[in-house]
């Protein structure tokens, strides 16, 4: 039986991040993007979320390569954790690749061939050939990839969107979307984010008449948070600060080392005497500062995160400040912005943020320009991908309404196989494609299990238990020791405690088992309906016995 081609994606689908895509043929894969995905509000504790590439895990000698489509953080966020487990050679162009150095360890880069591609390129990876092409994105170098396979022509869009005046001069290459139409596309792999979003994206040249009148308005220093790897919404203002005779500083470890990269391969630039080091802003009058920051998504870490709170080591907010902040608020992330945004007024600054002011623009193709893809490209199947289901499902509409038939179409969340052949396009079993959690040095060794636990004490704290007990004797030696947190506020409570304490008692001396850890469970048992009875919350006991 002739091999077939199989897709198989692992991120993204079903989601907006952790972007990452297998294509197989025979024994070869080959990988199109490892990002993150932030965490949501219940998922506490959680720095961010990668893919599960156990399926990968499996087949790790089938694995070719992994090419990076561009440089943000949900498409390369999870690459030092990927490259830990699979020694592949790396495809980014110039700017993507400098974005990964910066991310990988010294271990990583000494360990790992990385390869600089260009649009135009064609680039044989086992029995792939891949062809990288310019597209419009909300940063520089993104490319959206043609991958010829034994099967026929694949298009993987990428984050794109048709920007006819882009920041950096260069629109997405319409030339070589109509020369992979006249080869015959088998399949469109397509970005969907937007696809709920009616009409054209606006072009990224908006933005700049928002950052004039701000920085023409403000009293007092601007403070402009988005993502650290936002180098064009950098340039645009740093070009915008020197207009306005205004001096630049750049805060978050992030940030600085990507401008650093950036302006060294040449992709920033920034004016003689215009970027000052964060240390000198305090010797600057207000209204000739600038100061670009983390944290647009509310990040508690990030610089924008600590200043709303009073935390940050060098900077606060004064009186008379402007925050501005230009990014697109990732779905989820509503109810920590929003709080973000809160302490910024509380604290005594202006906030600017969409759509309350024009300053933000998504990197994301709306509705008529999907429309324009797919009847650029004409493929024979399609298969809407990076956004939520409800993207992938408006996108599959978009896709009918221009002539696509249903039976042509995959709507599929991540782990679904896909298996084509020149007439058919079959969705067959799921593989893992879950989330995996990063919890400090920590990696997938937090499951839902803990995730439950987290949300349990969150929600009504934890009591802890010492029962002194005298093992020869087989009985209690003492009154039991009872501590709380986030239960209950102690020295208002000490009836309920002594009650408690009694309650521990008796459960414990009428267990019939000796065995400690029944004794335990029987006074967890008691406990937990005794708080309930008496309080209304269940929270979490834990009961020890020591032996004295």
């Amino acid at each position: 039986m002739a091999e077939k081609l199989r897709i198989v994606p692992l991120g993204g689908l079903g989601e907006v991040g952790k972007n990452m895509m297998s294509i197989e043929h025979g024994r070869n894969i080959l990988v199109v993007d490892a990002g993150i995905m932030f965490p949501e509000s219940d998922m506490l504790g959680i720095d961010y979320i990668i893919p599960d590439w156990s399926y990968l895990r499996d087949r790790r000698d089938l694995v070719r390569a992994i090419v990076i489509t561009h440089g943000h953080e949900d498409h390369i966020g999870a690459l030092p954790h990927f490259l830990e487990e699979f020694n592949v050679p790396v495809y980014a162009t110039r700017l993507t690749r400098g974005l990964i150095e910066v991310k990988l360890n010294r271990r990583l880069l000494d360990q790992t061939t990385l390869h600089t591609i260009a649009p135009g390129d064609a680039i044989k990876i086992g029995p792939f050939t891949v062809e990288p092409y310019h597209v419009c994105h909300s940063i520089p170098d993104t490319v959206g990839l043609g991958i010829t396979t034994p099967a026929g022509l694949l298009v993987h869009s990428g984050d794109y969107k048709f920007d006819h005046t882009p920041v950096d001069g260069w629109p997405t290459d319409y030339a070589k979307l109509a020369e992979f139409s006249g080869r015959g596309v088998l399949a469109l792999l397509s970005d969907s984010t937007n696809a709920d979003q009616p009409g054209n994206t606006p072009s990224e040249g908006v933005l700049n008449d928002a950052f004039h009148q701000i920085m023409r308005e403000a009293p007092g220093r601007v403070i402009v948070a988005t993502f650290a790897s936002l180098i064009s919404r950098i340039q645009q203002v740093v070009d915008v600060a020197a207009r306005h005779n205004r001096k630049i500083a750049i805060a978050g470890k992030s940030m600085v080392e990507n401008a650093k990269m950036a302006r060294e391969l040449g992709y920033l630039d920034i004016p003689d005497g215009t970027l000052v080091a964060l240390d000198e802003v305090k010797k600057l009058p207000p209204r000739e500062t600038v100061i670009m920051a983390t944290g647009a998504q509310g990040e508690p870490m990030a610089v924008l995160g600590r200043l709303a709170v009073g935390k940050h080591s060098s900077l606060s907010i004064q009186e008379g400040d402007t925050v501005v902040l230009s990014s697109h608020t990732i779905p989820g992330n509503e109810e920590v912005i929003h709080g973000v945004i809160n302490r910024l007024f509380q604290a005594g600054a202006d906030v600017y943020y969409d759509p309350v002011a024009p300053v933000h623009v998504s990197g994301h193709a709306s509705q008529e320009e999907q429309k324009l893809l797919i009847n650029i490209l004409r493929p024979r199947f399609f298969v809407p991908i990076h956004g939520e289901l409800r993207h992938l499902k408006q996108h599959s509409k978009t896709a009918r309404q221009v002539g696509i038939p249903a039976e042509n179409i995959a709507v599929v969340e991540n782990g679904y196989v896909l298996t084509f052949d020149e007439e058919r396009l079959e969705v067959g079993e799921r593989v893992p494609g879950g989330y995996v959690f990063v919890d400090g040095a920590q990696v997938g060794e937090i499951g839902p299990t803990v995730m439950r636990e987290r949300e349990s004490l969150g929600q009504s704290g934890f009591v802890t238990v010492a029962l002194p007990y005298d093992r020869r004797k087989g009985r209690l030696a003492g009154q039991p020791q009872i501590a709380t947190r986030g239960f209950i506020f102690v020295p208002e409570a000490e009836e309920l405690i002594t009650r408690a304490q009694d309650v521990a008692r008796s459960a414990a001396s009428a267990a019939p088992e000796t065995d400690p850890g029944e004794i335990e469970e029987q006074v967890n048992l008691a406990l937990s309906r005794f708080f309930y009875r008496e309080t209304r919350r269940r929270p979490v006991v834990v009961t020890t016995m020591i032996e004295v």
